[in-house]
């Protein structure tokens, strides 16, 4: 059963930092695709990034280049989102999400996801 757990989500002010982390369990993680995804009230949801088996990184949001990365730790079975330099309009539920594919897909995974974790972008 494939588990996906976020964390790491609050409140920052404008400008701020946060990291994202995602723990996943229940299927052969270093075989698959993974990605982030977010949704805000009100708002379709929304591809971030995502990471191929081979490491082939994918963004779908160009606001987001340069100021988030996503990385993958195949010993941990764990990928973080490190979000640099927010701003009001990141503020959204972010999901953690895998498709169990070897690469990305054209709008980023979103079978199987994880709960969530809201971040907000606020003075």
């Amino acid at each position: 059963q494939v588990q996906l757990v976020e964390s790491g989500g609050g409140l920052v002010q404008p400008g701020g930092s946060l990291r994202l982390s995602c723990a996943a369990s229940g299927f052969g993680f270093n075989y698959y695709a993974i990605g982030w995804f977010r949704q805000a009230p009100g708002k379709e949801r929304e591809g971030i990034v995502c990471i191929s088996m081979v490491g082939t990184t994918t963004y779908y949001v160009d606001s987001v280049k340069g100021r988030f990365t996503m990385f993958r730790d195949n010993a941990k079975n764990t990928v973080y989102l490190q979000m640099n330099s927010l701003k009001p309009e990141d503020t959204a539920v972010y999901y953690c999400a895998t498709d169990r594919n070897a690469g990305c897909s054209a709008y980023g995974p979103v079978r199987y996801r994880g709960q969530g974790t809201q971040v907000t972008v606020s003075s």
